[in-house]
């Protein structure tokens, strides 16, 4: 029997099929088995599925052998996760737009993939003033020191200071690559690509021998947002990488936070954007900045756990899948349809229910957290 896994393999092999179709095929189908075997009519029913896609993946489907693909696959790239493993990192998961294969080298921490160790993440501009790096040092240091996982996208700046603080402090730091895991850009980071090996993780959508490409890295930008709690843009230009971060963190429901900087410094106006959009201050007192990353809540362990579930009321079937779809974090209503596989309507209600039974709040911006 071929594993899920190897279809997620085959389906990222047909152009013009992305993360978020591959998201919603997997959701309309249960599992992209089921899709691989279906017929047009059917693949016809599922949002993005045009015409001209359609035309593609019965023209390149019947090339593809999911098995001998997968096999193939591991030969060439031996450590990447499918959303079908248990081990794919749980916060990612819950994005839109979850990379079909991510690969990874260096030492994994389960903890992390579970989502029960805060992962924050910390990106600004690659021309830092000497204000950004301090502050980015010191930010850094703060967080290793007190358990969190600094992740960011080992670019020059911003990216690489807090990468480097993280590990002298002696915690753990994830890279997020634009490249191959196995391709160093810059090469200037060489050293500090092999130190975070051995003290954290390098992760990417692109598989081995991938070569920078200007075009990956605004990509990549998403999957630093999906793995953390909360964001932190140090010091951005008006057009940065890290704003579009920034924005992939709004859009899954973290928490921004953004450096202020004077009002006519260059490097500091991308942030002052983000705190009139709403972002929050990161301030002097960094115990308050540690303690409001401390209250963003972890996805409970099984002992955890144990005792609430006891304590869960009986729920009709339409109402538990509803629950099933909720993790820690709050939820956009459409998200939790497209979770569900239920109708707006018939989610709506459900929510309802369960606000009344007081076991989901509802906040602004129709969004949905777990009570």
């Amino acid at each position: 029997m071929v594993e899920e896994g190897a279809y997620w393999l085959a389906w990222a092999q047909i152009s013009g099929i992305g993360p978020v179709l591959l998201r919603r095929l997997q959701q309309h189908f249960g599992t992209l088995a089921t899709a691989w075997n279906a017929n047009k009519v059917q693949l016809g029913e599922v949002e993005g599925f045009g015409f001209q896609t359609l035309e593609k993946v019965v023209q390149q489907r019947s090339r593809l052998h999911p098995e001998q693909l997968f096999t193939k696959h591991q030969q060439e790239n031996s450590h990447f996760w499918t959303p079908a493993d248990a081990d794919y990192p749980r916060l990612l998961l819950e994005t839109p737009s979850p990379p079909p294969i991510l690969y990874y080298r260096g030492e994994v921490e389960l903890q992390e993939n579970l989502g029960q160790k805060p992962m924050v993440g910390i990106v600004g501009t690659r021309q830092p003033s000497e204000y950004g790096i301090r502050w980015t040092r010191q930010i850094s240091t703060a967080l290793a020191k007190n358990g969190f996982t600094v992740v960011s996208g080992m670019a020059e700046g911003i990216d690489t200071e807090s990468h480097i603080a993280a590990l002298k402090a002696g915690g753990r730091t994830i890279a997020v690559l634009g490249t191959g895991v196995d391709v160093i850009y810059p090469h200037k980071n060489r050293d500090l690509y092999k130190q975070i090996l051995t003290a954290g993780l390098v992760v990417s959508e692109y598989p081995t021998k991938t070569p920078p490409d200007r075009t990956h890295f605004p990509r990549r930008n998403r999957i630093i947002a999906g793995l953390s709690r909360a964001i932190l843009v140090m010091e951005a230009p008006l057009k940065s990488g890290a704003l579009i971060t920034a924005t992939y963190a709004n859009e899954f429901g973290r928490d921004v936070y953004a450096l202020p900087g004077r009002l006519d410094d260059h490097p500091s106006q991308g942030c002052l954007k983000l705190l009139n959009q709403g972002a929050s201050f990161i301030l002097k007192e960094l115990d308050e900045l540690l303690t409001l990353l401390g209250a963003i809540p972890q996805i409970d362990g099984v002992e955890a756990s144990t005792a609430p579930e006891q304590l869960m009321p009986t729920l009709s079937p339409e109402l538990q899948t509803v629950m099933n779809a909720f993790s820690c974090d709050p939820l956009p209503f459409d998200f939790i349809v497209q979770q569900t596989g239920m109708a707006a309507g018939s989610v709506s209600s459900a929510l309802l229910q369960l606000e009344l039974m007081g076991l989901v709040s509802q906040l602004p911006g129709m969004r949905y957290q777990k009570s």
